[in-house]
């Protein structure tokens, strides 16, 4: 399971995972399994996984698990949201079929603890904000793309450095705003042009700090198993224990 803040690659890292495998991705589309007459839902629900054993092995990504499941108590629609959840992590703990699955969730609060148990999902990650070499890994993956012959036009180092608290989703959105600024005065963007958008983005850490915040002290209390070595986060964490009593 891959938890944390929007926008930081989670969804990226299932598709990743399947095409380093060389394995089929099935993505699930949980609200798909729920239908209104009584005893439908929990039919889709095992005919999704005879599918999905069908096609071992593969990749199942199960994306923002913590909207689909977030009302798994059941109340207000007659116990339907338990019984499909119920059958669900039933099958995660007893498959033996090689189904690997990858899923993803923001609020980590809303899941059922019973789901993050060990067994069920082996491991769960953290993922973090970039840090500054990590984002000039980022911006150099898309210039490559945009630009491959003229990267080297670029300031990567200055880049990276003018967009902190940036996240993967918000440097990407930054490169097409450059883009459109180039266009729009017919010629080519530049570093400038990207720094310029990006002065226009305001990003998720800061319109919703609190919520970052917490989910980043969720992750620093051990409850998390960190995605990146040389995250932010794990850089405070060792500073933390670097200090003297």
């Amino acid at each position: 399971m891959l938890v944390g803040i929007q926008g930081t690659g989670k969804s990226l890292t299932a598709k990743a995972i399947a095409h380093h495998w060389h394995l089929p991705l099935l993505r699930l589309d949980v609200g798909r399994l729920f239908a209104g007459l009584v005893g439908e839902s929990e039919s889709r629900t095992r005919q999704m996984i005879q599918l999905a054993e069908a096609l071992a092995p593969c990749v199942l990504w199960i994306d923002e698990i913590d909207k689909a499941f977030a009302g798994a108590d059941g109340r207000g629609d007659s116990g339907t949201t338990s019984r499909v959840f119920g059958t669900f992590i039933t099958w995660l703990s007893e498959k033996t079929s090689p189904v690997f699955v990858v899923a993803t969730a923001n609020n980590i609060e809303a899941l059922p603890p019973e789901l993050l148990r060990k067994g069920r999902f082996d491991e769960i990650f953290f993922v973090g904000l970039p840090t500054t070499e990590e984002r000039k890994a980022i911006f150099a993956v898309h210039l490559s793309r945009l630009r491959p012959h003229n990267i080297a036009a670029y300031d990567l180092e200055r880049l990276a450095y003018e967009t902190p608290d940036f996240s993967g989703a918000e440097i990407e959105q930054s490169l097409t705003e450059a883009m459109h600024l180039g266009f729009s005065q017919n010629r080519d963007f530049n570093s400038d042009d990207i720094l310029e958008s990006a002065s226009q983005i305001v990003p998720l850490a800061r319109t919703a700090q609190d919520r970052v915040n917490f989910l980043q002290e969720w992750a620093a209390s051990g409850k998390a198993r960190l995605a990146s070595r040389h995250s932010t986060l794990s850089l405070r964490i060792q500073r933390q224990f670097e200090q003297p009593d």
